[in-house]
């Protein structure tokens, strides 16, 4: 008889509220870069104001892209146990200790 095989902790999949946290501070840092781009077209003189112009513009686009892409990570199937028998609900009729 072989002992069951069980599964490491390192290949279970992310947790929903692991990934959700990630995708929120990728927005959040892409939402600060363009803070930083609106405030740089205020002090940027001439023709090179359309730099962060343009970088304020374009990246809330890539920010909201970035913050809906799950990323999806290799899965193995999480098996169940196997040393788990069903509940027997009849009463113990005895017999030797």
């Amino acid at each position: 008889m072989s002992k069951p095989t069980s599964a490491a902790i390192t290949s279970l999949p992310t947790s929903p509220d692991d990934e959700r946290r990630a995708r929120m501070i990728r927005y959040a840092v892409a939402m600060g870069i363009r803070m930083v781009c609106i405030g740089a077209c205020f002090v940027t003189p001439g023709w090179w104001m359309l730099i962060p112009a343009f970088g304020a513009v374009v990246l809330p686009y890539f920010a909201v892209i970035a913050a809906n892409t799950v990323v999806s990570s290799p899965r193995t199937a999480v098996e169940r146990p196997g040393a788990v028998l069903p509940f027997d609900n009849r009463p113990y009729s005895g017999g030797p200790a």
